[in-house]
């Protein structure tokens, strides 16, 4: 019965499936674009300039605006969460689909990671908001970097894993428009390309693409991955 189940994709188990991974992406993407606004509008985007500034502005930067440095690494943090639960829920999607090969794992593997780095990163973006923290200079700069480099190159090569271990079996299985498929093989293969910034300064200009594209894209596959074989099959016309 069970297996019946499964290969008709109309059980009660296959029709629940979870929440909705496109409402997941969404509130993701809000909520990490919700602490760029916050950034921008409160301290006038101060407190998300480069680490690779001199050691005095970004002690100034810091505390000058514990607050809002608080607010945007709650914000952050708060957009891990439903990105976890984003990759789990399309995992688990894609074994209902009958997908058998590394990608739905790999994609696994590349959600947690990027949310896990960008947990790490507004961890460290909170100690930077502490004043007992900012009176050391030296100390300041280099919890930024390791803030910048857990939420920069960090989180979008595991973005990047998350895109590319959905991306490729929908575009194998036709799971999703072409188009759509192979531009998330694009954004992954920047994305992953841009862990290269850590020795070609650069390069840096890639994280956006994996953090921003990458965020745009999840919403759209989220949305547009079939939640059964069945539904797969009305799509491609079989």
């Amino acid at each position: 019965m069970n297996e019946i189940e499964t290969t008709t994709g109309v059980s009660r188990g296959t029709r629940s499936g979870g929440p909705n991974p496109g409402v997941l992406a969404l509130v993701a993407f809000a909520l990490t674009v919700g602490g760029i606004v916050v950034g921008v509008v409160a301290s006038g985007g101060a407190v998300l300039g480069s680490p690779f500034a001199p050691t005095d502005d970004v002690v100034a930067r810091f505390s000058g605006a514990s607050d809002v440095v608080r607010v945007v690494a709650l914000l952050q943090f708060g957009s891990a969460v439903p990105l976890g639960i984003f990759a789990a829920t399309v995992y688990a999607r894609q074994l209902r689909l009958g997908i058998r090969v590394p990608g739905p794992a790999i994609g696994l593997f590349g959600g947690i990671l990027a949310s896990v780095m960008l947990m790490a990163s507004s961890l460290v973006i909170w100690v930077l908001s502490r004043p007992e923290v900012t009176v050391d200079a030296v100390l300041t700069h280099a919890l930024a970097f390791l803030a910048f480099v857990t939420g920069g190159v960090g989180y979008v090569v595991g973005m990047g894993l998350l895109v590319a271990g959905i991306a490729v079996p929908a575009l194998i299985l036709g799971l999703m428009p072409r188009w759509l498929a192979w531009t998330g093989l694009v954004i992954a293969a920047l994305s992953e390309l841009a862990y290269l910034s850590m020795v070609i300064e650069p390069l840096v200009v890639l994280l956006p693409v994996g953090r921003f594209g990458g965020g745009i894209w999840l919403i759209a596959a989220g949305f547009l991955l079939p939640v059964s074989r069945a539904a797969a099959n009305r799509r491609n016309g079989a």
